[in-house]
């Protein structure tokens, strides 16, 4: 079977379906954010003024924060101007990437997959990870 574009659907159900996460209601918009053991490893932005459309001026209301393991792994992600990954300033020195929803699209659904695991697994304790690792023969 055949990769098909991602969707924000595919994002809620890859990150609810790893082990001990919990999704709780941002404070002021109620955007779905994802944790493991107390800790965010991808959650909806509400708009922000350093993530703007550069034709519009507006402020993207889509943007999805997924933490990766690496400065190198964000590199890899963000650095190709066509990537729909990209970063701003307020996350220099961040361990995330960001992409809009309506750019999802251009990520397959296996990419997403592994790039949520790979946020959980740079959230998660040692010896959940461990664990999951070790039930999926890693």
């Amino acid at each position: 079977m055949g990769d098909r574009p991602a969707t924000v659907d595919d994002v809620h159900e890859i990150a609810t379906a790893m082990p001990h996460v919990t999704r709780v209601e941002g404070p002021k918009a109620g955007n779905p954010i994802y944790q493991v053991g107390g800790k965010s490893f991808v959650f909806f932005r509400t708009p922000r003024p350093d993530a703007l459309d550069p034709d519009t001026g507006e402020r993207y209301p889509d943007v999805i924060v997924i933490w990766v393991e690496s400065e190198d792994d964000k590199l890899a992600l963000t650095q190709d101007p066509d990537s729909p990954f990209f970063t701003t300033d307020h996350f220099d020195g961040h361990p995330s990437v960001l992409v809009r929803a309506s750019r999802l699209g251009e990520v397959g659904v296996t990419e997403l997959r592994e790039l949520i695991q790979d946020a959980w697994l740079s959230r998660a304790s040692k010896r959940r990870a461990q664990q999951w690792l070790a039930e999926r023969g890693g």
